[in-house]
């Protein structure tokens, strides 16, 4: 792995952390967690679905 691809990883698992403190600062309970992951997953499923129906 070159240098910059190690900086690239350390960047984004800094934007990582910054993002998780974001959301925990907002004290969203777990089950309502669970809940928008699974909304997200079906989303990008569904997407995923069609755009491999239409052969993009």
């Amino acid at each position: 792995m070159s240098q910059m691809g190690l900086i690239s990883i350390v960047a984004l698992l800094g934007w990582l952390v910054l993002a998780l403190s974001a959301y925990r600062s907002h004290r969203v309970s777990g089950r309502k967690t669970l809940v928008m992951a699974a909304t997200w997953g079906a989303i990008f499923l569904l997407l995923a679905g069609m755009i491999a129906a239409v052969g993009v």
